[in-house]
């Protein structure tokens, strides 16, 4: 891959991953009712499901998912059950959910949270499937070890641009703290983000 491709590719990673979506509003809340390190934690857990992503893609396990429906909905609806799970349990314990950093749940639970979520939605799967091979070069005999590069490119920007999200909505979340009222609200926001996104997911086709 020439430079002139590689930042071309780096482009459109960082396009990609600035663009409004599941997991830029997933990273907010969390900045949002749990602070700017439970942010980063998430978003370091998200980011690192890409791993698993582009070796699947790397090896073609991913194109399992494209060619077999019922192995894409069993992941699409283990992915949506686990969001509502979490969506139920935000509820049951709202005096987890207040705008505080010293009430935030452990980093392994957050890194956790992030990296299942991610690894649990075919869609991402695909994508990778999809992007990855279109910025390899076809010739070459090293084309696994193309997409595992190209997967880690795309896995480095992810973390400082979702870091960078999380600082910013934790900083956000921060000023609002101090209000009562407002932290009562967003106590409520993020068991309605995990429905939403389960919901989602569990609607979406191949």
């Amino acid at each position: 891959m020439t430079v002139y491709a590689l930042l071309g590719y780096l482009f459109a990673c960082m396009a990609l991953t600035i663009a409004p979506g599941p997991d830029n509003i997933f990273v907010i809340t969390q900045g949002l009712t749990r602070g700017r390190k439970a942010a980063i934690i998430t978003a370091l857990g998200m980011c690192s499901g890409i791993t698993v992503h582009t070796t699947a893609a790397a090896l073609g396990i991913s194109a399992i998912f494209y060619s077999s429906a019922a192995a894409f909905n069993l992941v699409k609806y283990a992915g949506a059950v686990y969001l509502l799970y979490l969506a139920w349990k935000a509820l049951r314990s709202s005096s987890d959910l207040k705008l505080s950093t010293e009430r935030s749940l452990p980093a392994t639970a957050l890194f956790r949270r992030g990296f299942i979520m991610n690894v649990l939605n075919p869609k991402v799967a695909l994508f990778f499937l999809a992007f990855l091979p279109q910025f390899v070069v076809p010739a070459s005999s090293k084309v696994p070890l193309q997409m595992l590069l190209l997967g880690m490119i795309f896995m480095l920007q992810a973390i400082i641009i979702f870091s960078t999200i999380g600082w910013f909505s934790g900083t956000i979340g921060r000023l609002i703290a101090a209000k009562p009222l407002s932290a009562r609200y967003f106590d409520w926001l993020t068991a309605g983000v995990f429905a939403l996104l389960g919901v989602k997911l569990a609607l979406t086709e191949r």
